[in-house]
């Protein structure tokens, strides 16, 4: 006889390896057709209703690896929920305005603009978008997100522009909405003002100046024959100074050198003297900064005035303490000017070139004008140093190139005026991290106004009226009458139509005397789009709620969506339009590197999901500290396809041991199965309720961990390694057997289920290899509660002591094989000497312990010569004397005395003369 026949071997079509590169699309393709996720929202409806609303990306170019971070902590979150007693429907979003649409087109499709009407143009910028749409689409879906893709919100449709209207109607009857001319961020490159959520910083180079300003009136403060000395990085604002400040506390000098008298911070004048190389400075004057105001001094190369004013914004952290004054290129500048009832002068056009506002200058584009300016400084006396300095300057965050501040005629969102509710919502959110609260507190404490006009074309107009005096028209009959007409025909309307022809019938103005009307040409920030979505979208979708149970995003939407989303909902609404951020980090390379194509560390998610799977990308993502920035590289990547075969294959090999078990007739009570299964199953409950806890906090992380320690250290190191001794050996009815069954059948529905969410679409076929599943998908299942166990009130403590105990005798068993004195651990006898009542107690209260350790014997007692000193106990370890079973290799004494199987212990013959003999 072969007695490999009498083994009960594991037997699964489970295979080994993945495979996942082939795999995964066939089976997206089979949800597809299947209709999981309809199925899925089937199945929960009438649960608590629990929204994530997608912050929508932006429907241009290829998806990156940040893409693939941020749409996978989404699915985990919805696909979790749904699996945990909530209704989680998600809706995908687009953003799809905005200037790069229009750069695409001109640049990449050769599209002449000037050849066609706006409306035209705005029709191929709709065309381009949603084609770029389709493509993320299709992309999105290869990541395994599931969700409503064929009913996505569009920023661009019908519904979603008529519900932004009503927004910005519902602001305007607030009094939140004015137009007002002051400096906003410009961008040159944009040809359009941008708000301070589309600025970043980069370094640039910038001439550093200190210029001369002669006084000319000194109001019996100064003698008349004094220079105001002022430092800029910027000297093509200084053809707009109007001004001179000064701190009113603070104390100036009068400081003669070389026979000159120069004013500057009497506190910077070691300073200013190492800087303009001054020898000997003598000080014969100081005054405090309130004394100086409306001193007069001059231009340096224009015939005006320029007035010493008081403003608090002054510092002496670098300067001289007397701050060079443009009111049309500067915040601070142009309310402290307007307070001294002088008007913003920007002598600078939408492309950043000089208009004949400024005299020798015109036509010159704005950076390049520093060096004709600073040698008109130079000819007139009045340039004191020159240098170059690089500093952090704002930049477009398109076009990647310097902004500058110029006053402009711009339509704002009066954010002071409801300043405070923002912070109090701010305040009541739930934030992770935390310190994402503090951020988005402290830009909203400082934000005055928010610019909403955009002199661009490819976006929501704004639906504001001119009468023939040029008076704006905005109220709620105008407002309510276009968003009908979006919701109806689209915004284009506004460019196909006439002012008159876009205004309610007989609609009249008592500022329009002839009927006559203009509107206006000016379009909304994209932001104020996507900041609308909780009205488009969460109040506009059946299944949806406000507010939002969370908004995940990366940690640059503090100033963007996160940012714009909560002014919009609080002015409307009065509350924030989510309960929770989540906020994660920025994708890096291996090194640290921030990726780039030059540098050649760019990693492509659907590259990696041909050459490994993506289930391997989104095990990534659960591994990292995501709300931090994260690495990833090949190297780290083949760390986490180890990972995933270890937990593949102790999946598989449970799978291999259920071949013969039916839950409905096999499965033991719980009170009936053994000590050993039953703290197994206490470890797995432990195990449920830590992961349930990390997923309901968005800490992916640690689950990752405790599952992979779970599958490495409690199953593969102890319980799957000691059990073949009996699910190999042992007849396939016999006690012991089916109480590791129904173990191991409980522990692999609910880690399946566990990792359902972060690896689904090998899950999914896990499910279609358990036995006697009754439901199509595991994401038509729900994750257990974790649960008592019978009995595990006493015995948790004990278990947990015999694995401390185990320790140490692993140990032993490993100092005897580096000794030579055994092989496999199967060879060794050992005896044990307990060095406490309590470990005592604990062996002796367990049967066949011998069976735990995997060796052939184990003798507990009192005393016990030439032993090894561990923790909890003495270990003696020797090869045992008795001959290898054929069958169950252990070592034993009775090998022999069965005279029908003599190659065979005595447990072995028995159970192949009951079962196999005939």
């Amino acid at each position: 006889m072969d007695y490999k026949d009498t083994l009960l071997m594991p037997k699964t079509k489970f295979p080994m390896r993945g495979n996942l590169p082939n795999k995964e699309p066939e089976r997206q393709k089979k949800w597809e057709e299947n209709r999981i996720y309809e199925k899925g929202q089937e199945r929960t409806k009438g649960r608590p209703l629990f929204i994530l609303h997608d912050g929508p990306p932006y429907a241009n170019g290829d998806l990156h690896i940040g893409h693939a971070l941020n749409k996978i902590l989404k699915d985990f979150i919805t696909r979790y929920r749904s699996m945990s007693g909530y209704h989680a429907p998600y809706v995908p979003g687009w953003d799809t305005h905005g200037l790069p649409v229009e750069t695409a087109l001109t640049k990449k499709k050769k599209v002449d603009r000037k050849k066609m009407s706006i409306a035209e143009f705005r029709q191929k910028c709709a065309e381009y978008a949603m084609g770029q749409l389709d493509n993320q689409r299709e992309q999105f879906k290869k990541f395994g997100v599931r969700g409503d893709w064929d009913n996505p919100y569009i920023t661009l449709t019908k519904d979603y522009e008529a519900a932004q209207i009503k927004v910005f109607g519902e602001m305007a009857k607030k009094g939140y909405i004015y137009r007002g001319l002051k400096p906003v961020y410009w961008s040159p490159s944009s040809e359009s003002a941008l708000a301070e959520a589309e600025i970043e910083y980069h370094d640039k180079r910038s001439p550093s100046i200190y210029v001369a300003f002669d006084v000319t009136d000194g109001k019996g403060v100064l003698d008349g024959d004094e220079k105001i000395i002022i430092w800029t990085t910027t000297p093509w604002t200084i053809p707009a100074n109007l001004g001179i400040a000064l701190h009113p506390e603070l104390e100036y000098a009068v400081v003669k050198v070389n026979g000159e008298k120069y004013v500057i911070a009497h506190e910077l004048l070691e300073t200013m003297t190492e800087e303009l190389e001054w020898e000997n400075p003598e000080v014969i004057k100081t005054f405090k900064g309130e004394e100086a105001d409306k001193v007069v001094a001059k231009h340096p190369f224009y015939d005006r005035d320029s007035l010493v004013m008081l403003g608090e914004h002054v510092t002496t952290d670098a300067g001289t303490g007397c701050v060079h004054t443009a009111p049309g290129h500067g915040e601070d500048d142009f309310y402290m000017s307007r307070e001294y009832g002088i008007e913003p002068l920007s002598p600078v056009n939408y492309q950043g070139y000089f208009t004949n506002e400024a005299p020798g200058l015109e036509g010159e584009f704005y950076d390049k004008a520093n060096k004709t300016i600073t040698e008109k400084l130079e000819e007139t006396g009045a340039l004191l140093k020159l240098s170059f300095i690089t500093h952090s300057y704002p930049h477009d965050w398109r076009t990647k190139k310097p902004t500058i501040f110029r006053a402009t005629s711009q339509w704002f969102a009066s954010i002071k005026d409801f300043r405070e509710n923002i912070l109090e919502e701010i305040n009541r959110i739930n934030w992770y991290p935390a310190w994402g609260e503090t951020r988005l507190y402290n830009m909203v404490r400082d934000r005055e106004d928010w610019c909403i006009s955009r002199q661009r074309t490819w976006g929501v107009p704004i639906p504001v009226f001119y009468a023939e005096d040029g008076t704006p028209i905005i109220n709620n009959e105008t407002v309510e009458h276009v968003s009908k007409l979006f919701a109806e025909h689209g915004s284009n309307v506004w460019f196909e139509r006439e002012a008159k022809d876009l205004l309610p019938e007989g609609f009249a103005s008592e500022h329009s005397p002839n009927g006559k009307f203009t509107k206006e040409t000016d379009i909304m920030d994209v932001w104020f789009d996507s900041g609308s979505s909780h009205e488009a979208v969460l109040m506009g979708r059946e299944d949806h709620k406000r507010p939002a149970d969370v908004y995940l995003e990366g940690s640059d939407q503090y100033r963007g969506w996160f940012n714009s989303s909560i002014s919009t909902a609080v002015a409307v609404t009065g509350r924030a339009p989510y309960e929770t951020i989540v906020s994660h980090g920025f994708t890096l390379d291996g090194n640290g590197r921030k990726m780039s194509k030059s540098l050649g560390n760019v990693m492509d998610p659907l590259k990696i999901q041909k050459q490994l799977g993506i289930d391997i990308l989104r095990l990534w993502v659960s591994s990292v500290d995501y709300q931090a920035d994260v690495r990833i590289s090949q190297e780290i990547l083949k760390q986490i396809s180890e990972v995933y075969r270890k937990i593949r294959n102790t999946i598989r090999f449970m799978l291999g041991n259920l071949a013969d078990f039916n839950p409905e007739t096999d499965a033991l009570p719980e009170a009936e199965m053994g000590e050993v299964d039953r703290y197994m199953l206490h470890r797995l409950q432990g195990l449920t309720k830590d992961v349930r806890n990390s997923y309901d906090v968005y800490e992916y992380s640690p689950i990752y961990s405790r599952i992979h320690n779970f599958c490495t250290i409690d199953l593969s190191s102890f319980y799957l390694d000691f059990a073949k001794d009996i699910l190999y050996i042992e007849p396939a009815d016999s006690h012991n057997r089916r109480s590791i069954q129904t173990a191991y059948y409980e522990i692999v529905t609910t880690l399946v289920k566990l990792l359902t969410p972060i690896i689904p679409h090998t899950t999914d076929e896990m499910w279609e290899y358990i036995p006697h599943v009754q439901e199509e998908s595991v994401q038509l299942t729900d994750i257990p509660e974790p649960r008592n166990i019978t009995g595990f009130d006493q015995l948790d403590d004990k278990w947990d002591h015999f694995m401390n105990i185990r320790d140490d005798v692993l140990k032993a068993l490993e100092e005897a094989r580096e000794d030579k004195v055994i092989g496999k651990s199967l060879e060794a006898k050992i005896t044990i000497v307990p060095k406490d009542n309590k470990t005592k107690e604990v062996l002796k209260g367990i049967d066949d312990v011998h069976q735990l350790f995997i060796v052939s014997e184990a003798d507990i007692t009192d005393n016990a010569s030439d032993v090894n000193e561990y923790h909890y106990v003495d270990v003696h370890v020797e090869k045992h004397p008795g001959e290898k079973c054929a069958r169950c290799w252990t070592a034993s004494e009775t090998v022999g005395s069965d005279h029908d199987h003599p190659d065979l212990c005595s447990r072995c013959a028995g159970i192949v003369g009951e079962h196999y003999s005939a």
